[in-house]
């Protein structure tokens, strides 16, 4: 038996709103036990992107942020969308630039995810930079930013806790963390960071 196979068939779907970043579908379905359902979708316009920056002192840039959904303070890695006709390190490389005022001469790519699959299909990929230097920070005008840099096991700690809560953060920094356990970051990384 082949469990690969869509087990669901959709008998009609609608677009029930859209808007630049988002659509949500509304669909009848049949359940994979052959029962009538409803079904509703979101679909992501952009890949969903984020950066672990690691300062030469060891040292994980992050960015702080209401959050509109949530009703609540956000600390988070930097992030945010990118079209999906331009590479994710691209989109990376202009968000650490817009929200931290950051560039990096090294990145290296350490993690990709589907986010909330059950109803959505946005996706994420994450980067490691490094070798950091300063540059103009350009935030998108409706956000309104904290920046802070905190030593980077403080913020697997924190995450570990609940304290740092987003997704796309919690992963990524777990994903380093691992990394260093097993011997597989860039030597200038597992130095300034302690591992």
């Amino acid at each position: 038996m082949d469990d690969t196979k869509n087990p669901w068939t959709v008998l009609k779907g609608a677009t029930v709103y859209e808007n630049e970043w988002i659509r949500v579908d509304h669909h009848e379905v049949l359940d994979p036990s052959g029962g009538a359902g409803k079904y509703g979708t979101v679909h992501f316009k952009q890949e969903a992107v984020g950066v672990v920056p690691i300062d030469e002192n060891g040292n994980v840039v992050l960015v702080g942020q209401y959050r509109f959904p949530l009703q609540a303070y956000s600390w988070e890695i930097p992030e945010g969308g990118g079209s999906h006709s331009v590479p994710a390190l691209g989109s990376a490389q202009r968000e650490l630039r817009e929200e931290c005022g950051l560039s990096a001469k090294r990145w290296m790519e350490i993690l990709s995810m589907d986010l909330s699959n059950s109803v959505t299909d946005e996706r994420s990929t994450t980067f490691l930079a490094w070798d950091l230097s300063e540059v103009p920070a350009q935030p998108d005008e409706t956000e309104k930013l904290q920046v802070a840099r905190i030593p980077f096991w403080e913020g697997v700690d924190r995450a570990k806790r609940g304290d740092l809560r987003d997704s796309i953060t919690v992963a990524a920094l777990l994903r380093v963390a691992l990394m260093a356990l097993q011997g597989e970051l860039p030597e200038q990384i597992a130095r300034a960071i302690g591992r």
